[in-house]
């Protein structure tokens, strides 16, 4: 679900009393469509102009920033470092917000900006304008070719969106209502007039509204024009007060969906649950989508390179296969080349085939065969041995060559599931620099500039209060079981599948039961069984895993192991990345 007008009121309304008045300290761009105000008082307010997730909140949720700060990042910290936020409004039943920020100008004389954000599907921008409303510049820029209604160029006074011909649901009556009803054709679908008429109704609360009044979230208008003043009624008064809910819905425990207020539509077929805050719920909300969208951006060439290089792998493994099942056979070959030797007397230059009793059969049947007539007996009979001790070679030589490929495969698998994982720039950066090494991406010879931070692996603590590492690549991965981990913690690793490496760090005490479900979790969240259902985790002393020598990164061998049956659990990972 898109932030609706009412969701974006219900969010101004809590965040824009404990921003007025802060000082902006830090300005970032952590994504082509994402900026992030860092506050006095630690406070960061997330402006997301994203065509699939725009929104405005609060979050906690660290975001990494690029080696080279994006141009209209750099503007903004020229105009509003330092800057102070008067107001945060939004416009009346629109999905505009505006930040009217004070702010020392070039010349040191005080300044007033408007930071706008509109967030609008794909037509989301976040504009910067200056004191008298003029356009300094935006995150998307409108030209005449795109827009002959409105243009968002540097230079121009800003304009708000174009309204849509709908009611205002806030200065409705219900003598207003019955004269619509009289003119709208009793057979339309009453969650469908709601939305062709007024303004602010998302389709959620369309569907409720036809639910409440009328039984059913299909039913027709004349069915629910009896109760609808009634309902429609009941959410103006709410929306007039403010009296908003963070309401999330769940669908086999996973979010679909969120709301100002319970809904009663799905009958039980979802999960109501309420959040602290609209900020909390909007960041839980879109985690998932985050990472989707960070995947697709940041690591799409990664992807397709990685992707491709399995793909190609797979094809050339079915070929060699198919090579591999015909060396099999090849003892034909050694007895045709035998029984044509034990028939030399019978044969002459130019036969095309020879009749022989196979003795290696029971009974001694006849068999066929086939010859090259530009050969002598002799040299066809050279011919079939010099087959068979080819096929013989090839057969070892393929069984090498498969084993290597399948390593090969699942090494190239192991990196397409990392990827499709990673939650930082730092992630990315580490997994380009290891498919360098490995050959699958051309060094472009000057070196590009990267983060210069250490990429850390991931953190968890248990309930028990043990530390639980987590790798995020193959080369963490090497580091984290063969350098950080102590030979007595415990290892973890998810089995036949692809997985991070878990370490349970135990401080040579023997873990109790609750942290070895739980660091096996951990390695079943971050694997390629995240999205089923549980998952059978291998783990042991790390002393009885080893690196085997020349083998690729992230690939180990071990001794000696329990399994233990885990469900990867989302929100267990919050709770205990959290503590």
């Amino acid at each position: 679900m898109a932030l609706d007008a009412v969701c974006l009121q219900a969010v101004v309304g809590e965040i824009a009393p404990r921003l007025e008045g802060l000082k902006i300290e830090k300005i970032q761009q952590p994504a082509r469509d994402q900026v992030v105000l860092l506050l006095r008082g630690s406070r960061r307010l997330l402006l997301c102009a994203s065509a699939s997730q725009p929104r405005l909140n609060l979050t906690e949720v660290p975001r990494d920033n690029p080696s080279q700060p994006p141009m209209f990042c750099m503007l903004l910290r020229k105009h509003l470092s330092g800057g102070r936020i008067l107001s945060v409004r939004q416009e009346p039943l629109e999905r505009v917000v505006t930040l009217d920020i004070e702010a020392v100008s070039e010349l040191g004389e005080p300044g007033r900006f408007s930071l706008i954000l509109e967030a609008m599907n794909r037509h989301s921008n976040l504009i910067l304008c200056d004191g008298e409303g003029r356009i300094i510049d935006c995150l998307r820029r409108v030209d005449f070719e795109m827009s002959q209604q409105r243009q968002v160029l540097p230079g121009l006074y800003y304009q708000l969106p174009p309204r849509q011909e709908k009611r205002s649901p806030l200065d409705m009556e219900e003598r207003d209502l019955c004269r619509l009803l009289q003119c709208a054709p009793p057979e339309l679908q009453a969650d469908k007039w709601l939305l062709d008429t007024f303004a602010a109704v998302s389709p959620l609360w369309a569907r409720e509204l036809a639910f409440r009044a009328g039984g059913s979230t299909d039913c027709l208008l004349a069915a629910a024009a009896g109760r609808l003043w009634e309902e429609l009624s009941q959410w103006r008064d709410m929306v007039r007060r403010g009296d908003f809910l963070p309401v999330i819905l769940k669908r086999d425990g996973k979010p679909f969906d969120f709301t100002f207020a319970p809904v009663a539509q799905y009958e039980g077929a979802c999960e109501l649950c309420t959040a602290k805050s609209f900020s909390i719920l909007l960041d839980d909300f879109y985690a998932q989508r985050e990472q989707a969208d960070r995947v697709r951006q940041k690591g799409q060439d990664l992807l397709r390179t990685a992707a491709n290089a399995r793909d190609r792998l797979r094809r050339k493994l079915a070929m060699q296969e198919q090579e591999y099942q015909k060396t099999l056979d090849r003892d034909e070959l050694r007895i045709n080349g035998e029984l044509i030797t034990a028939n030399l007397y019978r044969m002459e230059r130019g036969m095309a085939r020879v009749e022989a009793e196979n003795y290696y059969e029971e009974g001694c049947p006849k068999r066929v065969i086939p010859l090259d007539v530009r050969l002598s007996p002799q040299e066809n009979a050279a011919k079939y041995f010099k087959q068979y001790n080819k096929a013989k070679t090839a057969e070892k030589m393929l069984s090498q060559l498969m084993a290597k490929g399948r390593e090969e495969l699942a090494y190239l698998e192991s990196v397409v599931q990392e990827i499709g994982q990673a939650e930082s720039e730092q992630d990315f950066h580490d997994i380009r620099a290891e498919l360098t090494e490995g050959g699958y991406i051309r060094s472009r010879g000057k070196k590009q500039p990267g983060f210069q931070r250490k990429s850390e692996p991931r953190s968890f603590r248990t309930d028990a209060g043990l530390l639980v590492l987590v790798g995020r690549s193959n080369r963490q991965n090497d580091r984290l079981t063969s350098k950080t981990a102590d030979r007595n913690d415990y290892w973890f690793h998810t089995q036949k599948i692809h997985g991070s490496h878990v370490i349970l760090c135990t401080g040579g005490i023997a873990p109790d039961e609750g942290s070895i479900l739980q660091a096996a979790q951990l390695a079943a969240y971050y694997s390629q069984g995240r999205g089923g259902g549980k998952v059978a985790v291998d783990y042991t002393p790390v002393k009885y895993v080893k690196k085997p020598a020349g083998a690729r990164p992230g690939m180990v061998v071990y001794t000696t192991c329990r399994t233990v049956m885990a469900q990867p659990d989302e929100e267990l990972v919050r709770r205990l990345a959290e503590k």
